[in-house]
């Protein structure tokens, strides 16, 4: 995208090998061999949509959690499921209705009669990869029940608290607010969810290699695992040695600073939100086979990780304006890092 990115690599590289010794760079041959078996078993299935299968593993690789949002029937519950059952690990669903409680997600304490004493139940929020189908059904209560495990990657009952098993990700879809029957997410909820995707309409040809992929069966009837929970456990570990050097580092802070004071949005984006940014470009870089961040990394990922968290303002809602296209305007206009002994870059 920008000439920038080259010495910034260099930088990014010279600043790596500075580091304590016994610095070694992230196993990366082993880490593209696991996501390219995963990726290819995802899109065996999802026909059309690398970016969304891309973003997915990106958020995986970053320890986050991921939002599908999109109008019923083209793909989402589909993507949740195939990348749960890709990676051979403990997946639970959660189909979210008014009628859901709390208590169905977390678990709740059940008095035994023999043993005369309390006993846990687990909720079905206990697994590695959580599918929440249809998330904005649920009453706001309901949904807050997701807020403690999201971010702490555990569930206090009843002053008890229960670790969450390790890797532990939540795939959530939901349909756009304007539908019938579906609740707003709180701001909460949302900040929460590393980044947000829509699966869009398929193009004619991929619609076409759907009706014989699935004319006949689900495909995910056949779907095998072909990583293990351990696989990606240390491949999280190697994406969080992936360098960023400061100038980059200053980068994401500035870039989600200009969310702050815009004029057309009236919630900017939150300092969770600076730390998803960077987390998703260590992972994004980790996939693109480097160990170490450049702004375009940052850059890429600056509407799928920061728009589900911001507010417009009632004259951007008139105006026409989303989330997505504030973000995109503020990439645009947002100098790029400066390089060493050099002035900031701009687009042309």
């Amino acid at each position: 995208m920008t000439s920038y990115n080259d010495q910034a690599g260099l930088e990014g590289r010279a600043g790596a090998d500075r580091r304590a010794p016994g610095y070694h760079p992230v196993g990366l041959p082993e880490l593209a061999a696991v996501v390219d078996r995963v990726r290819q078993n995802i899109e065996s299935v999802i026909e059309g949509k690398p970016e969304a299968v891309r973003i997915a593993l990106t958020v995986l690789l970053a320890e986050g959690h991921l939002l599908l949002e999109d109008v019923p029937g083209v793909g989402k519950t589909m993507l949740a499921k195939a990348l749960a059952r890709s990676v051979d690990c403990t997946v639970r669903r959660i189909q979210f209705t008014p009628d859901l409680l709390p208590s169905d997600v977390t678990g709740t304490n059940i008095f035994d009669q023999h043993q005369r004493d309390f006993e846990f139940r687990p909720g079905a929020i206990f697994a590695q990869i959580v599918v929440g189908d249809e998330i904005n059904r649920a009453s706001p209560k309901t949904q807050s029940a997701l807020l403690e495990s999201m971010e702490e990657r555990q569930v206090t009952i009843d002053g008890t608290s229960y670790e969450l098993p390790s890797p532990f990700m939540v795939v959530a879809t939901q349909n756009p607010v304007e539908m019938e029957g579906t609740y707003a997410l709180p701001e909460a909820q949302r900040d929460r969810f590393m980044a947000r995707i829509s699966m869009g309409y398929p193009s004619p040809e991929a619609e076409l290699a759907m009706l014989d992929v699935h004319g006949g069966a689900s495909p995910l009837d056949d779907l095998q695992p072909v990583a293990h929970a351990a696989d990606i456990l240390k491949l999280i570990d190697l994406v969080r040695t992936v360098h960023i050097a400061d100038p980059v580092r200053r980068y994401a802070v500035d870039l989600v600073g200009a969310t702050r004071t815009s004029h057309e949005l009236r919630l900017g984006a939150s300092p969770r939100a600076t730390l998803h940014l960077v987390r998703a470009a260590r992972a994004a870089a980790a996939l693109d086979g480097r160990d170490y961040v450049t702004p375009d990394d940052v850059q890429r990922l600056a509407v799928p990780v920061l728009a589900h968290r911001l507010m417009p303002t009632a004259e951007s809602h008139l105006g026409r304006r989303t989330a997505e296209q504030i973000v995109a305007e503020l990439v645009a206009r947002l100098p790029l890092p400066r390089p060493q002994g050099g002035p900031a870059v701009r687009r042309g």
